[in-house]
């Protein structure tokens, strides 16, 4: 039967005792747990007061011993290893110390794993100063109960837990991991966490980020510039990666969203700074599109400053050989900016003709809108009940947001705005999500990016392209993915075009035509660090 440490000698006389400590934590924010050093504390005042030789200890900071653990317990493996594998002396007998048995285990199997090492190598077992042999039935069904009712225990938190993630999550309150740009606030008495409100320095680092990534930046510059800001730093102390920050831009908890289960719901805290008007909303999405559309692939710090540079291809050397912007001649006047042929630099043809020429032909294209429609998606007949559907909800949802924008922009004889900001929000969180829907469904269904349609759609297109009063242009990346997406541009010499008109020239080959190739998108990053970059809005 389970005996106190003192009576163990009258058991076993004339023996020493060689110890193997044991300590385990997990995850313990509000600091009301029993620390791993406490533990093996008292671990070791217990072998002292028996005068039991400690040979070894093992512990496991942070980590969970329920069947639901999400990593493995490496020192408790060690410890098995240990009990199983250690040297059998004369005379010597060993016996593993906790602090209770819920360090061991919280589930039945790794309190039978343990309970089968200690059997066979003929090792004592130790928790709640009481020492137990398994090699006697009454011990081993004393620790299968003790077992037992540890893995209820946690079963029964795991369940209080769950609970209260769902009643968490339907208030739109914090859980989980604080997301970097915020910092959480706990009670100083209870150790209850209060909210969750913007970072003073960490959270403009996000917006400035979206900025970056808006403006035609890849992940690739922006990682580098946050692992140079020493305020960006982590506070977790892991090193900014192209993971790390992806995950960053596509949290919706900084637009004051909580998500469980896919489910979106307002939440308990505000949006960061800069995110909390449609304009900032707008700028989530766009990134967001960004970077989930796989036909979209973030490249290296090409630093692309020219909305052509790298898309038309040389005529004379072939698909392939592409031109980029450069500058020639002298100093001065004499200097003139061109695209120049990459590969025998044979080929060149004033930047700004190029780009007027190119931009021309596309905005005259885009308004011949059946012709148009007809290129992009060749069977109508197929898709056009489905777009058509599409369509009429898409302008019915838009109608409904713009609506309820005016409102919130239009104030009464008092100055109170005729809907309010709150109100206006959770038309948003309704109507946002049912936007993008749509337009991915159109996308899915007629293969033609959402650029695209938008620019399709719009009813003067050199607006939405130039942007106008009140109204923001393209930015320099969306233009180069509406030539990728819509037009090949070629270049030739004069000599071989038969003359030095723009138009002999130059040859388009518009999406539907023979000569049309789409080339994979590359992001360039911009020439000035993401802190400095400006806002730039699409359609």
């Amino acid at each position: 039967m389970p005996l106190a440490p003192e009576y163990l000698h009258m058991i076993h006389p004339g023996v020493v005792f060689h110890a193997l400590l044991y300590g385990r934590n997990s995850r313990d924010p509000k600091k009301k747990g029993r620390p791993v050093e406490a533990q093996l504390t008292d671990g070791r005042d217990l072998c002292h007061r028996f005068d039991w030789h400690i040979a070894d200890e093992f512990k496991d900071v942070g980590l969970s011993a329920s069947r639901h653990a999400r990593r493995d317990r490496d020192d408790f493996e060690a410890l098995l290893d240990a009990i199983e594998n250690g040297p059998t002396i004369p005379g010597v007998i060993r016996i593993v110390v906790a602090y209770e048995a819920s360090r061991y285990y919280r589930d039945l199997e790794a309190y039978v794993r343990l309970r089968n090492a200690c059997y066979h190598a003929g090792v004592l077992l130790c928790y709640n100063n009481t020492v137990y042999d398994l090699s006697k039935r009454e011990d081993r069904k004393a620790t299968a109960q003790d077992a037992i009712a540890a893995e209820d225990e946690v079963e029964g938190i795991r369940d209080r837990n769950v609970r209260t993630a769902r009643q968490t999550a339907e208030k739109g309150g914090v859980w989980g991991k604080c997301p970097f740009g915020f910092m959480r606030k706990y009670d100083p008495d209870t150790g209850d966490l209060i909210g969750q409100v913007e970072h003073p320095v960490h959270g403009p680092y996000v917006l400035q980020s979206l900025l970056h990534i808006d403006g035609g930046g890849s992940l690739y510059s922006l990682v580098k510039w946050l692992a140079s800001e020493p305020d960006a730093a982590r506070p977790d102390g892991a090193e900014w990666n192209d993971s790390t920050v992806k995950y960053m831009l596509l949290n919706r908890a900084y637009l004051g969203e909580r998500i469980h289960h896919g489910k979106t719901r307002k939440a308990t805290w505000a949006p960061l700074k800069g995110l909390d008007t449609p304009e900032g909303r707008a700028l989530f999405r766009r990134v967001t599109k960004i970077l989930t559309d796989p036909a979209r692939r973030m490249s290296t710090d090409s630093r692309v400053r020219h909305w052509l540079s790298h898309l038309p291809h040389c005529g004379e050397c072939g698909d392939g050989h592409r031109m980029k912007w450069d500058q020639v001649g002298g100093q001065g006047r004499d200097q003139r900016e061109v695209y120049l042929c990459k590969s025998k630099k044979d080929v060149s043809l004033k930047a700004d003709v190029l780009e007027a020429y190119v931009e021309e032909a596309v905005l005259t294209w885009l308004s011949r809108k059946e012709q148009a429609r007809a290129a992009l998606v060749p069977d109508q007949g197929k898709v056009a009940e489905e777009v058509a559907e599409a369509h009429e909800l898409l302008a019915v949802y838009q109608e409904e947001l713009d609506e309820a924008r005016r409102l919130a922009a239009t104030r009464n004889e008092r100055g109170r705005p005729l809907l309010s900001l709150a109100s206006l929000s959770a038309k948003e969180l309704e109507l946002l999500p049912r936007i993008e829907e749509l337009e991915q469904r159109l996308q899915k269904a007629t293969g033609v990016p959402q650029l695209v349609q938008q620019l399709l759609a719009a009813a003067d297109p050199e607006a939405a392209w130039n942007g106008g009063p009140g109204t923001p242009g393209l930015s320099l990346e969306q233009k180069r993915e509406a030539v990728r997406q819509l037009v090949t541009v070629r270049v030739y010499s004069v000599a071989s075009a038969g003359g030095r008109s723009v138009a002999a020239r130059v040859k388009l080959s518009f999406v539907g035509t023979e000569g049309f190739t789409v080339r994979p998108r590359r992001v360039p990053a911009p020439a000035s660090e993401p802190g400095r970059m400006a806002v730039v809005r699409g359609i």
